[in-house]
């Protein structure tokens, strides 16, 4: 089927070259041309794993095409994905203006029956606002059909979830449309995967409400983590005797410094911000949002406990992404973090595998262990598997205080403690005799 994907972002580019190498005919369109020019280069403009080699391939077979000329594309295709942009306004909730630019285009370029389909995660509602965007804007009388396909990818496994995902969500109110998203995605429903038809509002809201109870699953056990703190339990046992009940899951109970990136921070917000529209207040997401801010700032308290003032202290930091296997560091814990250290007057030289700019006057080293270099303590702020076996005895050397405060529960704290290396992770409680380093 051809189809044309509207937004080459992370969505957008994902969707295409997946769809591609199921063996569609995909036209990414975006109207930034710097950017559609490297992706004819083979440059791709985001890190994720796997998706240079899905756009090589499928671009070398002619089944990716990259254009910034939509209205050339769309007497051509059946389906046109919306996945745009959606961020967030000053009160929260998600800015529009580009789903209603492209519809008003589709609208004044539409010359026969297509299939409108938004890929972008957008309040409920919004379909309706593509329907009437378009049909304000029709030269002539034309049957067209919206619907919502929610995007469900981790960054990170974008291309591993988009293959092989969990369900196929899709929001329809006509045959045709069933149709059509059934024949696009035919090749993962012989494959047994579960496709999901509901009304276009309830795709629209099942996607928010997917984010938002991760978020939510994520603060709960990082309050339980500072509470094994306080208590004197270990947030290891806790989340395993929690996670094996099946009605709970082990999925997104490992304690850490909480959510970031791109889709759980703005999805909550504007959740929020659309339940006060429709006069429904989510207190719950309210508190979930505050113990996520919170909780990155553990980090720092840490520091503060183990150092006591970081005036004119140099803190060495692994990680930089928000999560492993991905270059995205927006509402990133390590950029939060680095902000309150370089407050509070100290310095900071940090280390990534893949983030190599980032907007804090800092120190960036091209290497793990050079970062550590005089450093009063190492911050592991990013999963990276670089970091799970490094030479402890390595950082030891390298460090000027034998202190290691881990954001991300990488290491057992047995295997650190022999070693004369302090080790403070998130909710496990310190040996009596290895609390304070200095004051």
């Amino acid at each position: 089927m051809k189809i044309a994907i509207i937004g080459t972002g992370y969505v957008g580019l994902v969707t295409g070259a997946c769809l591609a190498e199921s063996g569609h005919m995909i036209t990414c369109i975006d109207k930034d041309m710097a950017k559609i020019e490297r992706l004819k280069n083979g440059e791709i403009p985001i890190y994720e794993p796997e998706l240079d080699d899905l756009v090589k391939r499928n671009s070398e077979k002619d089944r990716l095409l990259f254009s910034t000329d939509l209205a050339k594309t769309l007497p051509d295709v059946d389906v046109v994905f919306l996945a745009v942009g959606t961020p967030p306004k000053k009160d929260h909730s998600a800015d529009l203006s580009a789903v209603q630019a492209v519809s008003k285009e589709i609208g004044q370029n539409l010359t026969r029956h297509i299939l409108v389909v938004t890929k972008s995660t957008v309040p409920v509602g919004t379909s309706e606002l593509v329907r009437s965007t378009i049909q304000k804007h029709l030269k002539q009388p034309i049957e067209f059909d919206v619907a919502s396909n929610p995007e469900f990818l981790r960054e990170g496994a974008a291309v591993k979830d988009f293959m092989e995902p969990d369900r196929i969500v899709v929001g329809i109110d006509s045959p045709k449309s069933e149709a059509l998203l059934r024949e696009i995605y035919r090749p993962f429903i012989q494959k047994d995967i579960s496709f999901i038809t509901t009304t276009i509002k309830s795709a629209e809201v099942i996607k928010y409400a997917s984010n938002a109870f991760l978020a939510t699953k994520i603060s709960f056990i990082n309050e339980i983590a500072n509470f094994c703190e306080a208590s004197g339990a270990k947030i290891d046992d806790v989340a395993m005797g929690m996670g094996l009940d099946k009605r709970i899951g082990a999925r997104y109970l490992h304690a850490g410094l909480g959510y970031g990136g791109s889709c759980f921070p703005k999805d909550v917000k504007a959740l929020v911000a659309s339940g006060e529209k429709y006069g429904v207040p989510f207190k719950i997401l309210h508190a979930v949002e505050a113990v996520n801010q919170k909780q990155r700032l553990r980090i720092v308290e840490k520091l503060e406990k183990h150092l006591g003032s970081l005036a004119s202290k140099r803190i060495a930091v692994w990680g930089l992404s928000f999560k492993a296997k991905t270059d995205d560091i927006r509402e990133s814990p390590a950029l939060t973090i680095i902000d309150a250290l370089l407050k509070k007057g100290a310095t900071v030289c940090a280390y990534d595998p893949v983030v190599k700019e980032v907007p804090q006057k800092i120190s960036l080293s091209p290497f793990m262990y050079d970062c550590c270099n005089d450093a009063d303590a190492l911050v592991i702020t990013t999963e990276w598997e670089d970091f799970l076996y490094p030479d402890f005895r390595e950082i030891k050397k390298r460090l000027r205080t034998p202190l290691i405060i881990d954001g991300r529960n990488l290491f057992d704290p047995d295997t650190l403690d022999p070693m004369g290396i302090t080790y403070d992770s998130i909710g496990r409680p310190l040996p009596p005799h290895n609390e304070l380093l200095s004051s």
